[in-house]
């Protein structure tokens, strides 16, 4: 066996324990060298250095000891002239020589040598070759002053009753604190205020002033009126307040001339440290100052992070972040790199805003301006990118900057994230919130183009209102679109709510149905509590439980309402009309008031479909539709269960086989094979069995496989899908997906159009003539406008274009400011419209966050703002739930198990269903789809209280016909828009013949004058649609494109569209009602065999006489 011990090669000697008491000898015989390593000089100069000067803890201590040392002298100074006796006499000798006594002598000498021999050591050490330079220092020279007198006393004894003027060391003292400050910040490795420091200098530079003037006064009045200190300190306060009472002056001449060459350096070097301070504070007020960490540590606050505030972004967060009651407490700190704006500064400056904002002038990158915001003690860090930049791939870049900054300081600290190119979101899935704003701006235009304005349902779901808006407005539908704008998203425990507690193990459509009926409110969604997925509508077979959080729209959340139960109320008021009002609403029992609602307790009880309240059908078969609807059920037979919605009786759901879809082989249903980027969400949609060649993509160009050049060639079966887009950006995946989803039925698939360039021809050649609908997707290459609201001009101006041409072309667009959307469909002399803007207006001084809601094409879904969807990211703080959902309702995310958004069109035959609770109640019994709320097109009436508030066009007409006669009579008339008309002699004989017309009638007729005016408004927009017409169809005919599609074109301007979210239960269903609906998940209900599951669906949708899809 080996001998292990053998082999261990011995110790090192330094790590032997002989060695480590006796110290490493075995150096000695060695060869080797030993080599020490200085990091100075290794003299005794520069040792001195080191230890006076460089070191920073030992020169604190050698400047505190020195700032010490002269604050004694100045106190020996102050007992010696309490402890001398005024002498008698005026003569000079006084002046010169005072009474000091033995043991206050041999105390001044010993701080003389002291201070003299700390002051040689000092110079010689910062000797840098220039001896002039040590020796006129002012600091040299003043302790020189007082401190070789008393050295030279101390050999000549006949000095040492010498006067020294020892209170200089006063500014000697100032200068040793002021290198002290500055020895301090070095030593703690912190930089304390520059405000704090000028103001410590401003102060003691004041008291060293005061001081010297009092000794000085003192002294020199020795042989006057010989005051004490107090008198002198007395003196000097009442002549630097400049108030001068005149009881005590100086008597002799050196005293007064002391008093003048005082006040001289006090005008001079107090002015210069007073400007000083002030620059401090201007700079201070531009950079915000610090957060305290006290404050931090007591209060609770939130970091806003962006690169540039402008003031509607400013307004936007704190309006919707301080709308919730409990947030009042908290503090808002913004971290910008920006100065802050004028605007910014203005609304900081009012004490609502002052008192809980503060602004901090920094970058994020910097650890000490996160240090100087508290971020790690933050309870949350909102970071926003500015989307006004031209190239929106470097603002991302920024962002996740930012981003990845806060994350290394603060990890705790909860991040939300605005990102705006899908692409850049991967680099950023550590934060808690991420709103992707192209995800979302183009899910929403895709809806849009399926389900009527979803990104005004999505806008108003995400902003907090009371539902106040529109209440003193004269007309109705104003009134009610306002009210229910008011309702939003809230969440609760199952067994804490009053709303939905008793409906503990039972199906989720009959819990969202009775809830509906009792309470008003519609449950959307639940969640499991081992769950963090949250399903919209899972469909009658999930049963509630107990721990489920419950998420529901009403106007309020539970936790603020108040229960009241009137059965004997109703009893003894069924004499009363239950509607009233010209649009024969309900008296509603939901009060809103500072975020309290109080809510009227309905009757329990299941009411029949054949009850006194529901009126019956009229024709003969309404004996057959009463059992229609049938009830829902507690628990769902599921062999009953259609996959599809249905509104009619069973006679009316029958369809004939040329209805029915065949099985198209060009489709199959999966997943995408590719992803444009990472963190895209998998979507089962419609895709093709093979791939399309990448020439056959162009549209008006022809290839080997097809020699089609325009939309009309191709015989599209559904209609045209325009998206007008500068550049093909990984955003469009968002907005293709969803109108390719796999629950809408092939026979309903729009072509989709993508249109890089907008000119006239371009627009004709793709079909713009038959298109459903077309998408304008706002310009990026406008985003660098000098002005922030000229960044949509493009956008407005092209749209505006398109409306003008092509008037009943159903036009979506986006923009960036919403206060850009009073430009959509802009008509000069429209009385409609300057009624909706002075209603606008009175909405924002009564402070609304919606005040643009009332905008005709904001109501009516044409138009959105993508900035409106920051208060999701704001909300998000305290709903957490809120991106989610409305990702699942955009469809961006799909959950298994999760419903998702669709709509249904009320056609005549549905009209038998009469209320919304009916409605209800026959969706959930039917198909298990939840309504949510309804899209109501109403025909546009100007009523006398807005033609009062508007302008006169008919004397505005005169008015320029007289002008236009007295200077050139041959000249044919502008249109609106100042375009030369084409066809001047019609032009001329129809307003002719209008203003013939409007003369006829007796001018106090007011109904009748307006009548007339409208009349010749019309007159004068057909007249110039026919010369816009004209100009289509010539450029139609030049490119040999039919022009049947474009005369067929109406106009839709005299009708106006709105949404209501969350009606109550007894509003009327109207005709041509578009209802929101959240439909089940079809693969969670997949039946035995496909063909029955393909007929079902065939029932609804196999209907082409109607002019919307029905899912």
């Amino acid at each position: 066996m080996v001998d292990l011990e053998s082999e261990v090669p011995p110790l090192p000697p330094r790590y032997r324990f002989r060695d480590l008491l006796l110290g490493d000898q075995g150096w000695q015989n060695d060869d080797r060298v030993q080599v020490e390593f200085y990091m100075n000089e290794n003299t005794f100069k520069e040792r001195l250095k080191l230890f006076f000067i460089k070191n920073q803890r030992s020169s604190l201590r050698i400047r505190l000891f020195n700032f010490s040392l002269k604050l004694l002298s100045c106190l020996l100074y102050i007992i010696r002239v309490l402890l001398e006796n005024p002498s008698q006499g005026n003569e000079w000798s006084h002046i010169f020589w005072v009474n000091r006594s033995l043991p206050l002598w041999g105390l001044q000498v010993s701080v003389a040598l002291i201070s003299l021999f700390e002051t040689i050591l000092l110079g010689y050490l910062s000797y840098k070759g220039n001896i002039w330079e040590q020796i006129l220092r002012i600091p040299f020279i003043l302790e020189i002053i007082n401190a070789v007198p008393f050295i030279i006393s101390i050999f000549w004894p006949s000095l040492r009753n010498l006067f020294v003027p020892v209170f200089l060391n006063c500014w000697l003292a100032k200068h040793a604190l002021e290198n002290m400050i500055n020895d301090l910040h070095r030593a703690i490795q912190r930089t304390q205020s520059a405000m704090f420091n000028q103001v410590l200098i401003l102060i003691s530079t004041l008291l060293c002033l005061i001081f010297t003037c009092i000794c000085g006064i003192q002294h020199l009045e020795r042989i006057g009126k010989k005051l004490n200190l107090f008198d002198s300190l007395y003196f000097c306060i009442v002549t630097f307040s400049t108030v001068g009472f005149g009881d005590v002056t100086p008597e002799t001449w050196s005293s007064k001339l002391f008093v003048v060459a005082m006040i001289c350096v006090a005008l001079v070097v107090l002015p210069i440290q007073f400007e000083q301070l002030a620059y401090l504070w201007m700079e201070r007020q531009k950079s915000g100052g610090n957060y305290s960490r006290h404050r931090a540590q007591t209060e609770k606050h939130v970091v806003l992070c962006v690169s540039s505030l402008k003031i509607d972004l400013l307004m936007d967060f704190l309006n919707e972040f301080y709308a919730h009651p409990r947030l009042q407490d908290y503090y808002v700190v913004i971290l910008c790199p920006t100065e802050m704006d004028v605007q910014v500064r203005r609304v900081l400056q009012i004490p609502m805003w002052s008192q809980r904002v503060i602004y901090l002038q920094g970058s994020a990158l910097k650890d000490q301006d996160l240090l100087r915001a508290k971020m790690d003690d933050a309870e949350a860090c909102f970071i926003l990118s500015s989307r006004c930049e031209v190239d929106r791939t470097s603002s991302d870049h920024q962002t996740i900057l930012r981003a990845w900054a806060v994350k290394d300081f603060a990890p705790n600290c909860p991040l939300y994230v605005q990102i705006l190119k899908p692409e850049n979101k991967f680099h950023i899935k550590f934060a808690d919130h991420v709103v992707c704003e192209e995800e979302f701006k183009y899910a929403m235009l895709a809806l849009n183009c399926i389900c009527p304005a979803t990104s005004t349902l999505i806008t108003l779901l995400v902003h907090t209102s009371r539902g106040q808006e529109g209440q003193q407005s004269p007309e109705q539908w104003q009134k009610m679109y306002g009210r229910c704008s008011g309702n939003e998203v809230y969440h609760i425990v199952l067994e804490e709510s009053t709303f939905f507690a008793e409906y503990e193990g039972k199906s989720f459509t009959y819990a969202s149905f009775h809830a509906h009926k009792k309470f008003g409110v519609c449950l959307i969604g639940v969640r499991r509590e081992d769950n963090k997925n949250i399903l919209l509508n899972p469909g009658p077979r999930y049963i509630m439980n107990s721990t489920d959080i419950c998420f529901y729209i009403n106007i309020t959340k539970e936790e603020n309402s108040a229960f009241k139960n009137q059965d004997q109320q109703r009893k003894s008021n069924v004499s009363r009309s239950f509607y009233h009002g010209p649009s024969r609403l309900p008296v509603h029992s939901i009060i809103a008031s500072m975020g309290t609602v109080a809510i009227d307790l309905q009757d329990t009880s299941c009411r029949s479909a054949s009850g006194p309240t529901l009126s019956l059908p009229t024709e003969g078969s309404k004996e057959v539709r009463r059992p229609s609807i049938a009830p829902v059920l507690e628990v769902a037979d599921t062999s009953s269960i259609q996959t599809c919605d249905l509104l009619s009786d069973q006679s009316e759901d029958e369809t004939t086989p040329d209805e029915e879809i065949s099985s198209n082989l060009e489709y199959a249903k999966g997943y995408p094979p590719y992803s444009p980027y990472i963190g895209s969400s998998p979507t089962f949609c419609h895709l093709l069995h093979e791939k399309v060649p990448f020439c056959c993509l162009r549209l008006d160009k022809s290839c080997q496989h097809n020699y089609y050049e325009d939309a009309k060639a191709y015989g599209f079966k559904n209609k045209l899908i325009i998206v007008a887009a500068e550049t093909a950006g990984n955003g469009l995946y968002n907005f293709i997906v969803p109108l390719r989803a796999y629950y809408r039925p092939k026979k309903e698939l729009n072509p989709i159009v993508l249109l890089l360039d907008n000119p006239l021809d371009d627009l004709l050649r793709c079909g713009v003539t038959f298109a459903a609908n077309m998408v304008v997707v706002d310009k990026e290459s406008t985003m660098s406008a000098e002005e922030d609201y000229m960044a949509d001009a493009k956008t407005i101006v092209n749209v505006q274009t398109l409306f003008r041409l092509f008037s009943s072309l159903s036009i979506i667009t986006e923009l960036t400011h919403p206060a850009n959307m009073r430009f959509m469909q802009f008509r000069a002399k429209d009385c409609y419209s300057l009624a909706l803007s002075k209603l606008e207006k009175k909405e924002r001084e009564r402070g609304s966050n919606l005040a643009f809601m009332f905008r005709l094409p904001f109501a009516a879904g044409r138009v959105f703002s993508i900035s409106m969807l920051d208060t999701l990211l704001y909300q998000s703080f305290v709903k957490d739930y809120m991106i989610s959902i409305t990702r699942l309702l955009l469809g961006l995310d799909t959950t298994p198990g999760s419903g998702f958004l669709c709509s249904m069109k009320i056609t005549a035959e549905d009209l038998w269903i009469r209320t919304y609770a009916r409605l209800y109640q026959k969706l959930c019994s039917s198909t298990g789809d939840v309504p949510i709320g309804i899209y109501r097109t109403e025909s546009q009436k100007l009523t006398t209280s807005e033609s009062q508030i508007s302008i006169s066009v008919e004397e505005w007409e005169d008015t320029k016909d007289s002008r236009e006669q007295g200077h050139h009579r041959g000249n044919h008339r502008n249109s609106t828009s100042s375009d030369q008309s084409d066809h001047p002699l019609l032009r001329r004989k129809s307003m002719q013949w209008a203003r013939r017309l409007s003369r006829k009638g007796p001018k106090h007729s007011g109904k009748t004058a307006e009548k007339i005016t409208q009349q010749r408004l019309n007159l004068y927009r057909r007249s110039e649609r026919q010369e816009l017409a004209e100009l289509v169809k010539n450029r139609m005919k030049h490119l040999g494109l039919s022009t049947v599609g474009y005369d067929e074109m109406n106009d839709h301007q005299s009708t106006l569209s709105y949404i209501l979210i969350n009606p109550s239960p007894d509003t009327r269903i109207e005709l041509n009602d578009v209802v929101y609906l959240i439909r089940p998940d079809p693969l969670a209900y997949l039946p035995n065999s496909e063909p029955s599951r393909r007929n079902s669906i065939c029932n609804v949708t196999g209907q082409d006489s109607r002019e919307e899809t029905q899912l």
